[in-house]
């Protein structure tokens, strides 16, 4: 074994109980703590060992560990990637022949028929948010209904009936794609309303986000028409085509990564001390696919995608965050081919991935120099935490396989920034496409008045109608999440409720939690600094109205937007028109983003994380 300069020998750990005494006499200065009780002793003092008993003197350096880890992450990247890039053009493709196709399926005439829909027919803009509203609502109350009624259902595992104020959350939150938890699922929500309620809600939301952003697309590609497609038919196509035989291939892949997937109750076993542990089972890998593939991120259990049985492994992790940009990285391809310039979703689509990158490495910069690995699952590291927690608050999905409330305070802001941005890069199935469409709006509207023309996108004549929808639209969610978090502090007695029942981290990050749960709630993605206590009457009527205002407002502008621009002629482009699939655009489009969030949130991230990161 080498000898040390000045006379110590490293690493000369033994369990040898004859040589206790030797070994027991730690030099002074020497670390009296750890297992290893005989390192850096004098020679001397250690006993002699063979040469089979030799330990290693010399561990991996800290540089090539981390060299090590980075290239893990990179390669990471890089495979999520490629999948993405293999996946971009047949999955858009396909998406573009289910919206254009005039054959129905056989389960889809049998739908119609039980309904009384004509799929042949059409709707205008009011008839076709008629329609959203209309099933939204009946949503709502079916889901508030079984939670109610929980005690008298079957696979209830005995548990009581959910509360008033938190079934109306709850059934609010599922229906608006938000999935907003403010109960512990495994201890709340039996197995009937899990997949007869929470389940269907999971297909059924994210197939509205994509009804409504192929609403929009038809608004840029048709000409003087009066109508929009058929609501019912564009809910029944994305969920019989799309979203169930995508989850079924993915709760396939989950189960064979050690996801779990069955019906029974909760497990009592003894562990290796004696003491008695419940282990819960449950179909976790079927409701596990639609969460993230349909950017819901409701978790069955509370800990979300950081329980072992819903994601157990760091490939499992890889997957799921293919499940979340899956959809919303394709349909870009969609909106391209279906206005007939592809062109046009290649610029979408790089958009999205320069603000997802530039995201992605300042949370993973500021997690990184903390150094805290507090709240963090060990089998994804820092790394996987970050690219996770990026990926799900850029996506409105919500799901966490980390704890945000224990990130450094300029790594939670990161997550919050995510979706003050407006979810739109790549945002949630569908949402992240139309919202896009709008911010494009903006942009081109900035550009003609720099210019002094007429503004006009893909052919289309945006005028007064056109702008002020798009500004409503932008206006919207953050009206929603400012006044929410300002009652939450300036009306007294609501404070004081708030303080006392729910906020148990005092100061600036306190206002930081409250400020992070309305921006998820109005932005419909979910996740939470959890931290927080939300079951409260104030936060769930609040939560829940901010999610059902930040749903459907938008959506009312949105398909306003596309019965104003279908109704509307072609005009030819010229050489003065601006040219919206270049590199220039891009740029554009990303400081319009940026542009509008500095100026909407700054002020309020300076009194929350802002100052706690500084402090």
């Amino acid at each position: 074994m080498a000898r040390h300069p000045d006379g110590w020998r490293e690493s000369c750990w033994t369990s040898s109980t004859s040589s206790e005494s030797s070994c027991s006499r730690l030099s002074s200065g020497s670390s009296a703590g750890g297992s290893r009780s005989c390192d850096r002793l004098r020679c001397d003092q250690c006993p002699a060992r063979g040469r089979r008993d030799r330990v290693p003197g010399r561990r991996p350096g800290e540089a090539g560990a981390l060299l090590v880890v980075v290239w893990l992450f990179v390669a990471q990247l890089a495979t999520l990637a490629l999948i993405l890039a293999i996946a971009y053009r047949p999955l858009g493709d396909y998406l573009a022949r289910v919206f254009t196709s005039q054959k129905d399926l056989r389960v889809e005439r049998g739908v119609y028929r039980m309904i009384g829909v004509d799929p042949a027919s059409e709707q205008s803009w009011p008839a076709y948010l008629r329609g959203v509203l209309a099933f939204s609502v009946v949503g709502i109350l079916i889901v508030y209904g079984l939670q109610r009624l929980q005690e008298f259902l079957p696979y209830a595992l005995g548990l009581p009936a959910v509360p008033e104020g938190l079934a109306f959350n709850t059934a609010i939150s599922f229906v608006t794609n938000t999935n907003w938890q403010s109960y512990s699922p495994e201890a709340t929500m039996g197995y009937t309303v899990q997949l007869a309620g929470l389940a269907v809600q999971n297909f059924v939301s994210a197939a509205v986000g994509i009804a409504v952003a192929v609403a929009l697309v038809r608004g840029f590609a048709r000409r003087s028409s009066g109508t929009i497609g058929n609501f019912w038919v564009d809910l029944l196509r994305a969920t019989v085509r799309v979203l169930l035989p995508l989850s079924v291939i993915a709760a396939v892949v989950l189960i064979a990564g050690g996801t779990i997937q069955n019906v029974a109750g909760f497990h009592d076993v003894t562990t290796l001390t004696g003491a008695t542990q419940s282990i819960p089972g449950g179909p976790v890998a079927s409701q596990e696919a639609i969460k993230l593939l349909g950017t819901n991120g409701g978790g069955f259990f509370n800990a979300n995608s950081a329980h072992p049985f819903e994601n157990p492994t760091a490939w499992t992790n890889l997957v799921e965050i293919v499940l979340m940009l899956l959809i919303p990285f394709s349909l870009p391809r969609a909106f391209g081919t279906m206005v007939g310039d592809r062109r046009q979703g290649y610029a979408i689509l790089a958009t999205m991935g320069v603000l997802f990158l530039g995201s992605l490495a300042a949370m993973t910069a500021f997690e990184l120099s903390s150094g805290s690995l507090e709240g963090k699952e060990q089998a994804f590291g820092t790394l996987g935490s970050t690219l996770f927690t990026t990926t799900s608050t850029l996506t409105s999905t919500g799901a966490v396989n980390s704890m945000l409330d224990s990130y450094s305070p300029l790594g939670g802001m990161m997550a919050m920034i995510n979706m003050m941005l407006g979810e739109v890069a790549p945002g949630g199935v569908g949402a992240g496409l139309y919202g896009m469409l709008v911010i494009a709006v903006i942009a081109v509207f900035i550009a003609g008045l720099m210019v002094g023309r007429t503004p006009e996108y893909l052919g289309k004549k945006l005028g007064p109608r056109e702008i002020k929808l798009a500004s409503l639209y932008i206006l919207t969610t953050p009206t929603l999440v400012l006044v929410g978090t300002g009652l939450s502090f300036a009306i007294p007695a609501i404070r004081a409720d708030v303080e006392k029942t729910s906020i148990f981290n005092p100061g600036l990050h306190g206002f930081s939690e409250v400020l992070y749960a309305f921006t998820s709630a109005a932005n419909n993605n979910g996740s939470a600094f959890a931290g927080l206590t939300a079951n409260t009457p104030w936060l769930n009527a609040a939560l829940g109205t901010a999610m059902f205002l930040g749903r459907f407002l938008p959506i009312v502008f949105v398909l306003a937007l596309a019965g104003s621009l279908a109704g509307q002629a072609k005009i030819p482009a010229t050489a003065g028109t601006l040219p919206t699939h270049r590199p220039q655009f891009v740029g554009l489009l990303v400081g319009t983003v940026l542009l509008v969030s500095a100026l909407t949130y700054f002020p309020v991230l300076a009194l929350g994380p802002l100052a706690e990161g500084l402090q």
